[in-house]
Parts: C-alpha cells; sequence; structure tokens
C-alpha cells in the first residue's frame, strides 16, 4: 500500500477513529513485531513492546507530518520503545562493559581484528546467533548493523560512554560469530 492510499487512515487516526486504528494496527502488525524481535529475546517482551509502541504511535500520530515514510516514522518509534524497554529491565545495574576491555576492532568494518575464516552463513543463521546475545549485545548491534547509527548516537540513546558501546559491539560480533562457528561445527 502506498502512502497516498494510507493518508486516510492516517488522517482518521488522528481523528481518534478506532477503525482507521484497527486498520493500522492489523496492516503494520508483522513487520513492527520483526522490528522489535531484533531487539527482545523472548515473544512475550516483543508482544509487550509492540503493543507499548501502537500506544505511542497512536498518542502521538497527530504530530505525524506527512513527510517523510509513515512506516520509517513507526519503526523509530518501535526501535525506541523496545530501547526503552531494555533500559528499564536492566535499570537496577546497567553494568554493559568497561573501556578497559575494549578489544581491537579494524575502524572500517567494526569486526576484531583476528584472522580470516572460511565459512558462509545465511541471515537466517545470524538472526538465529543474534536471539542469543544478552539484550544489551543485542540493542547495540542492531542500531550499529541494522539502524546505522554511529557510536556516538547509541551512546547517547543507550545513556552509555562511547568507549561502552564499541566494546559492547566487538563483543556483540565476538559472540554471534563464536555462536555461528559453535553451529557449524556441529
Amino acid at each position: 500500500m502506498h502512502e497516498a492510499e494510507l493518508r486516510p487512515y492516517i488522517e482518521a487516526c488522528q481523528l481518534g477513529e478506532r477503525r482507521a486504528q484497527r486498520f493500522i494496527f492489523e496492516r503494520y502488525y508483522r513487520l513492527m513485531f520483526g522490528v522489535c524481535l531484533r531487539y527482545m529475546s523472548d515473544q512475550d517482551s516483543v508482544q509487550d513492546v509492540v503493543q507499548e509502541g501502537f500506544l505511542k504511535v497512536f498518542n502521538n500520530i497527530g504530530g505525524y507530518t506527512f513527510k517523510g515514510s509513515f512506516e520509517g516514522w513507526m519503526r523509530r518509534i518501535m526501535v525506541n520503545t523496545a530501547i526503552d524497554a531494555i533500559r528499564r529491565r536492566n535499570a537496577a545495574g546497567w553494568v554493559l562493559g568497561e573501556e578497559a576491555s575494549f578489544e581491537p576492532v579494524d575502524e572500517e568494518t567494526g569486526w576484531e581484528e583476528d584472522e580470516e575464516v572460511d565459512a558462509t552463513f545465511n541471515v537466517h543463521d545470524v538472526m538465529e546467533a543474534m536471539e542469543q546475545l544478552t539484550p544489551v549485545y543485542r540493542a547495540v548491534f542492531n542500531l550499529y548493523v541494522f539502524d546505522n547509527l554511529g557510536h556516538q548516537e547509541i551512546a547517547s540513546r543507550l545513556g552509555i560512554s562511547v568507549g561502552t558501546s564499541k566494546s559492547n559491539l566487538a563483543k556483540a560480533r565476538r559472540n554471534i560469530r563464536n555462536i555461528l562457528l559453535t553451529s557449524k561445527a556441529h
């Protein structure tokens, strides 16, 4: 469905019409579930984040100005909602790693400087490996790799230092690599 076809539904949502909200919810639920699944490990948490995200979408839809993609606007809300959930979950001790434990990373690729590995993996393999990461590592990895954010913005969003962001990205990648190599060996 094109943006022009969505516009009447979005405008109806801006007026608080429940039928239009239901249409938008049903139209985008699976897609937004997939977005949130990149950040959360269990289905219940993902469902909670998606529900909370849609509440934010409908509460703030009046601020959507039809400049840019509606889907992109919703996606940003969902990602921010997932990050907020991770922050809340870890509020008791947001200990994410020490800058002193930062491993050397190639600035061009972001991967640890290491010997090359002769193995190929598909997207499904990588997504399964990501599910095994801690929520914090997964969040940094997603923000850097999929959302193309720099370490400064990741640090700002997560309330951590730039060094911690870099360290967590390196550890996330190392863990994914180890998970993938272990699964290929079996």
